[in-house]
């Protein structure tokens, strides 16, 4: 559940002193952890996410932000990322997306299972400073956008997406965009823990697992996760 750069931040990419002073707060909060689930790989995440998401908002000087979904490794992301990893076929040699890419985890993923390019888009205004220096403890290259990808169509051979399932209005905006990416026959691969808004009739189910969690987020120590094809 990432991006490029905080909202206002017109110039974003090119502000190399805000993208400095993010990445700086990002280190300062977070330490690199391998998710249990996919421990190939390291991340910048925290350890508390009521106290973080206090000093996002003071850092951004802006209330009533959404979760800091960039500083922890969701199940439907680790699912997903597990997934790809052990079945680096689905992506390798591919143009793929990592829609709500939070950490950039599934994308770093995809790129370590030889995806020929990979694209992590998230609007989270921390997200794309994360995924670079996450991107970077990994060694992999991945490209970043914090634009509203939502109804877009770049021809991307596979899209990814983790826990975004979990709001209404932005399920009814993603029903539509993944049933078209699909139809044309793009390979659309979600990861869901059960989120409310799931849409059960044109998904096939392709893995489950067990996956250790945030009691702090998802209220239990471990969450059945499955991996879900589009159709």
């Amino acid at each position: 559940m990432g991006g490029s750069l905080p909202r206002g931040w017109a110039q974003g990419v090119n502000d190399s002193r805000r993208v400095g002073a993010t990445e700086a707060f990002v280190r300062a909060n977070t330490a690199l952890i391998a998710p249990p689930h996919v421990p190939e790989i390291v991340l910048h995440l925290a350890d508390e996410a009521h106290d973080l998401w206090h000093l996002t908002e003071e850092q951004l000087e802006e209330k009533g932000l959404p979760p800091p979904f960039w500083a922890f490794a969701w199940a439907g992301g680790q699912g997903l990322s597990r997934y790809i990893i052990d079945n680096p076929e689905i992506v390798s040699g591919k143009r793929v997306l990592d829609f709500a890419a939070g950490s950039g985890l599934v994308g770093i993923a995809a790129a370590r299972a030889g995806a020929a390019n990979v694209l992590c888009a998230d609007i989270d205004p921390f997200s794309a400073p994360t995924i670079a220096l996450n991107a970077a403890a990994n060694n992999v290259v991945v490209d970043v956008t914090a634009d509203d990808m939502v109804g877009t169509d770049a021809g991307w051979d596979v899209i990814l997406a983790g826990d975004v399932f979990y709001d209404r209005a932005f399920a009814e905006r993603l029903i539509p965009w993944f049933s078209a990416l699909a139809d044309r026959g793009a390979t659309v691969l979600l990861g869901d823990p059960g989120r409310a808004y799931l849409p059960k009739a044109r998904i096939s189910q392709l893995a489950e697992y067990q996956v250790p969690v945030t009691r702090a987020l998802e209220d239990s120590d471990v969450k059945r996760t499955r991996v879900w094809r589009y159709s």
